[in-house]
């Protein structure tokens, strides 16, 4: 790295901890905080030596376990006149009027000439209350998923819930308009036989003509075929090792992961001391103002230590804004607008000196040249990672589809004009060959260059009443976005994934990565099972299908692992449900079916 290089960083360090301390008293910013730069190689090798508290029991391992799955091809159809149905719910055979434009653009009623619903009519009177439902009773012809349509017209937009032998299964939203259309929950799993189908309006009034059960296609397009490259090529060998061992395990093994809160790993001690195994990521979030900025240097110790035990480590940056008053990552807690960032002119490849040079003659802002001491700083600590041979999972400008971040809140060419300046500053400038870049986008919309990131992720939180299934519905929408050579990752979650449910689905996730806090443990420090029950913790580590960090070390090592496969089990077990649409124009029993996507986040 030249001397320019490692002045950039410094200097972006130091102008960082001198400004924010002259802005707020309370961060108590020393000067002597500056990033140190040494330019040396790690030589120390990696230790499997990973124990260091005794767990308070070991556990078997779980074989994968599911229903033998036989697909029959099927497109049952069942009225809605023929189920059963709350009181106050009546039968109709009116047609619905609509609305079309005539010659001169001015809407007119109209009546179709055919039927537009199915059967002899529709049940309607649903309650805005959510005490109005109708139960279908369906005869499943054997173990598989199924995609459940439901065909509705509604006004306005209605939401509903949808639960399967009781278990709440999926909500959604009709469309408004009241012309019949189908609703699509895509690959819900059912087993042979009777099977109890809720449909429950939340909130309104609507048309309920018929439900169609069809054999699911769409979860047999999911492949793990990602391609054994990085989006830098000049990457590491490290990066290199690790991103071949992602690829190569794809579909094989979910990888587990945990966010920690400091340095001292209580998160990842906990775990082990609850289910005898070591989660194989450990996580963590990096700060530039606050009190959290004093951990980061900390942390990045700890991230090196790990790497040493044989772990893999993962980061994600909690950028507060580079704003004088308000230097806050929530948006509507800072000033700072990324837009007034943006600039036309090509400074991802240029020195301080003369980024500085082009701010004192006023052709970048000063947010932009804050937005380059913060990167130059972070660059910093990433760079004390690469000199340790330390390869990351490096996750920024996470969960961009929504506002409540200060890089999500403004227009999606500026988020992509960051993320393009960071990337090409990180692998160009500063040479950070040991990233392996993870994006979490969440939309299609907010989708970067293909070349510029190896690994698509979401982050999915969920009630604490609600288990995590798979997540399959997710897990398509994200792949049918990015393509089929990125590896799917779970980069943040509430509650892990159920591994018998995730191969059963065929959703395996590249691996997975639990917040701290409430989602793991209570104000004591001990395990919590709000939101994931502890018997489920202990089968998801020890599952044939998630690895744990002795496993990784072994396969690291060059063992094998032969994961077991059970699919006598004959449980009848169903899973979260689709909540992606698909609207259908009705007439008769006729439907030309329109697709349409649905948000991932």
């Amino acid at each position: 790295m030249s001397i320019k290089k490692i002045t950039a960083i410094l200097t972006a360090a130091a102008v960082t901890a001198v400004s924010l301390a002259a802005c707020n008293d309370k961060k108590e910013k020393k000067e002597s905080e500056d990033i140190s730069i040494v330019e040396v190689e790690q030589t120390e090798a990696p230790t499997d030596e990973i124990v260091t508290t005794i767990p308070a029991e070991t556990y078997p391992d779980y074989p994968i376990s599911y229903p033998e799955i036989e697909k029959k091809r099927t497109g049952n159809l069942y009225e809605a006149e023929d189920a059963l149905m709350t009181e106050g719910l009546v039968f109709s055979d009116e047609i619905p009027e609509k609305n079309e434009d005539n010659a001169d653009g001015m809407a007119e009623p109209t009546r179709a000439n055919t039927k537009p619903y199915s059967g002899d009519g529709y049940v309607t009177g649903f309650k805005n209350n959510g005490s109005s439902y109708v139960v279908f009773e369906v005869e499943a012809p054997s173990n598989q998923h199924y995609d459940l349509s439901f065909s509705i017209a509604s006004k306005n937009a209605v939401n509903c819930r949808v639960s399967v032998n009781d278990k709440e299964t999926a909500t959604f939203s009709t469309k408004k308009g009241d012309e019949f259309t189908l609703i699509t929950l895509y690959g819900v799993f059912l087993t042979k036989g009777k099977t109890k189908i809720e449909f429950r309006s939340i909130d309104g009034d609507l048309k309920l003509d018929y439900l169609k059960l069809a054999n699911n296609t769409s979860l047999s397009t999911i492949k793990y075929n990602a391609e054994n490259s990085l989006s830098n090529d000049d990457a590491g060998e490290s990066a290199k090792e690790l991103m071949s061992f992602l690829t190569e395990n794809y579909g094989k093994y979910t990888i587990t992961g945990q966010y920690a809160s400091d340095e001292t790993n209580k998160e990842l001690e906990l775990i082990y001391q609850t289910t005898g195994k070591y989660p194989v990521i450990r996580f963590s979030a990096m700060h530039n103002s606050g009190s959290s900025f004093d951990s980061t240097f900390k942390d990045i110790d700890a991230c090196a230590e790990w790497h040493y035990k044989g772990g893999i480590v993962g980061l994600m940056w909690y950028w507060e804004a580079p704003s004088k008053e308000k230097p806050s990552v929530y948006t509507k807690e800072t000033d700072f607008r990324i837009s007034d960032a943006v600039t036309d002119i090509d400074i991802a490849k240029l020195s301080q000196e003369e980024i500085r040079g082009l701010y004192g003659e006023g052709k970048i802002s000063e947010q932009c040249y804050g937005i380059i001491l913060d990167l130059d700083n972070m660059a910093g600590q990433l760079m004390s990672l690469k000199n340790k041979g330390v390869p990351v999972l490096w996750r920024p400008l996470h969960e961009a589809s929504g506002d409540w971040f200060w890089w999500g809140a403004g227009s999606v060419s500026d988020y992509k004009w960051l993320w393009n300046l960071m990337y090409t500053r990180y692998t160009e400038y500063f040479e950070l060959d040991n990233l392996i870049w993870v994006w979490n986008g969440q939309n299609d919309k907010t989708l970067v260059d293909k070349n510029t990131f190896d690994i698509a992720s979401l982050d999915i939180y969920l009630s604490p009443e609600k288990d995590f299934g798979s997540r399959y519905e997710q897990f398509l929408a994200l792949q049918n976005i990015v393509g089929k050579e990125k590896l799917i990752a779970l980069s943040e979650c509430s509650t892990i994934p159920d591994m018998d449910m995730s191969f059963r689905d065929n959703a395996v996730w590249s691996f997975f990565g639990l917040w701290y806090g409430k989602y793991l443990h209570d104000e004591a420090g001990d395990f919590s099972d709000i939101y994931t029950a502890k018997e489920a913790f202990i089968k998801t580590y020890n599952s044939d299908g998630a690895l744990s960090l002795d496993e990784y070390l072994k396969l690291r090592g060059g063992e094998e692992l032969v994961p077991q496969y059970d699919e006598t089990s004959t449980t009848a077990v169903t899973t979260a449900a689709s909540t992606d649409t698909t609207a259908s124009t009705v007439s008769g029993n006729e439907t030309e079916d329109t697709e349409t996507t649905a948000a991932v986040w």
